[in-house]
């Protein structure tokens, strides 16, 4: 059984909560029997502007220990044992000979059954546009930009290939990955409200459908409580609201939605599903897009 399981939050500013949530599903995803757990970007917090996330930032190692720790308790408890992939905030790399840099990494850390993290993966494209009639957004100003494609990892449920949001509009990442093998490509998310409505279960499918694999798309959902850590009374000139699209779901190689969230939910939730390998390798048979790319002309990139 590959049984997997997406889990849907709404993060906060506050990390020691957002943990809380986190644990939890984890545990009600162990009685499930799922295998591996997969939690959206920003999933240890979500700030009002870019100089508070530089602020929390200093509080997500510890945020990640205590997940490492808690896993293999959860695991123990139920005598199963479960990975989780989760998208964090990281404080900045220091590189020689550059100067200091205080932006954050946005990374996806995949960490198995012991508590081990066996990758962390740095998203490589930043979403810095200007939405028409909607929010004006420079995640560069935050966050550094990763410069290394994640190799495909091997989990308890397959070939799996690390992205991060914004990085699902460039299909040539997607379709590096399933060239190192990838079986399931994960797009953990915060996605705006007007992008989501538009594009959110169209990038799913042409993700699925460009490289036949199944695509995981979990999501940060709802109005974030980004004020929790503000004195009562106090102002901050940068407070806005800010509301994630939601509607995580797993899409399988033919493009087909196999599991969704409940829109009309806004508590965390589980959305599970079981992969069905069998039927991928028989779609990439029945239609062989591997064999049939004309890598004469495009060269040899996927």
């Amino acid at each position: 059984m590959n049984r997997v399981a997406i889990g849907q939050i709404c993060s906060s500013c506050s990390l020691t909560q957002n943990l809380k949530t986190i644990n939890m599903l984890i545990d009600s995803a162990l009685l499930q029997d799922v295998k591996v757990i997969f939690f959206p970007e920003a999933s240890d917090y979500i700030s009002r502007s870019a100089s508070h996330s530089k602020k929390l930032v200093s509080q997500s190692p510890e945020f990640a220990d205590s997940l490492c720790r808690s896993i293999p308790s959860l695991c123990q408890k139920y005598g199963k044992k479960i990975d989780v992939s989760i998208g964090v905030h990281l404080p900045a790399a220091k590189a020689d000979g550059q100067s200091s840099d205080d932006r954050v990494r946005n990374c996806l850390l995949y960490i198995n059954h012991r508590g081990e993290v066996l990758q962390s993966y740095q998203k490589l494209h930043l979403f810095d546009v200007d939405v028409p009639n909607g929010p004006v957004l420079k995640e560069s100003e935050s966050v550094q930009p990763g410069s290394i494609i994640a190799p495909v990892l091997d989990t308890p449920v397959g070939k799996l290939g690390s992205a991060i949001c914004f990085d699902i509009r460039f299909p040539e990442l997607s379709l590096k990955l399933r060239s190192k093998g990838a079986e399931i490509l994960c797009f953990p998310s915060a996605f705006t409200v007007r992008t989501g409505e538009a594009h959110w279960e169209a990038l799913a499918k042409a993700r699925a459908l460009d490289t036949q694999c199944y695509v995981l798309m979990p999501a940060q959902q709802g109005e974030h409580q980004v004020n929790l850590d503000l004195e009562e009374g106090a102002s901050d000139a940068f407070t806005v609201k800010r509301v994630s699209w939601g509607h995580s779901m797993i899409v399988d190689p033919w493009g087909q939605v196999i599991a969704r969230a409940d829109s009309q939910n806004s508590e965390a939730q589980l959305i599970m599903a079981d992969l069905d390998f069998a039927a991928l390798e028989k779609i990439r048979k029945d239609m062989p897009l591997w064999d049939q790319r004309r890598r004469d002309v495009f060269g040899d990139y996927v």
